[in-house]
């Protein structure tokens, strides 16, 4: 894929704005424990960047019908609100600074996150970077989650800005295969997981962190 000219960017939340995939998956496990299911890493990793629905899903299929999803995950959703009230809402490095370079250039931005409103305004707010967004979207707010390619139609829609113009930084492959199928610029950086080579393919830069991300933008000229 050639890059154009970019004149919007996306941001995925959890795994990519916030270190919380860790807790995420430590929440998941502690509160499968509580109920009598082993929630392992190869679970949580078929649900990371998910919406509820189909986490849902997932893990009925995993663990049967029966699952009491719901109920696991209001104390999944309690154990995590109880960790970053304590320990505050990591931020990732680079962030910030990845966001001072587009305010340098006046590139709007969005978050398109998986995770429902009220969760992810609590964490936006909580670390001020609601404010230096010019868009939300969250995954209750659209008919089908990623990897269908609908929250990045809809964050593109509210920044007026032409989809293939749009970059979409994702940590997860789900994300990737949701902007590549929506004809975004899909950038790839680095938490939990390592990406396919299927995935690697789709995304026009693999990077470590977002301060590569930046140095990368850098390296277009990009003027905004």
């Amino acid at each position: 894929m050639k890059v154009k000219q970019i004149s919007a960017v996306i941001f995925d939340m959890d795994g990519l704005m916030f270190d919380s995939e860790r807790v995420g998956r430590a929440a998941w496990r502690q509160a499968g424990e509580e109920f009598g299911y082993n929630i392992g890493d190869e679970h949580y990793q078929q649900v990371s960047g998910r919406t509820v629905a189909d986490a849902t899903e997932v893990f009925r299929g995993i663990f049967g019908e029966d699952f009491p999803f719901q109920e696991i995950r209001r104390r999944r959703v309690q154990i995590a609100r109880d960790y970053f009230e304590q320990h505050g809402v990591p931020i990732k490095p680079g962030l910030l600074e990845l966001l001072d370079y587009l305010d340098a250039r006046a590139l709007p931005r969005a978050v398109a996150t998986s995770t429902d409103y009220a969760p992810a305004m609590e964490k936006l707010t909580r670390t001020a970077l609601a404010k230096r967004m010019h868009a939300i979207v969250t995954g209750d707010q659209v008919a089908r989650g990623k990897p269908a390619p609908d929250i990045f139609f809809a964050a593109a829609k509210q920044l007026n800005a032409d989809p293939p113009r749009c970059l979409v930084l994702e940590d997860s492959e789900a994300g990737i295969r949701a902007a590549h199928s929506a004809g975004m610029i899909p950038v790839m950086v680095l938490d939990l997981k390592q990406p396919s080579e299927e995935v690697r393919r789709l995304a026009v830069l693999v990077a470590a962190s977002l301060d590569e991300v930046r140095e990368w933008m850098e390296g277009l000229q990009i003027e905004g």
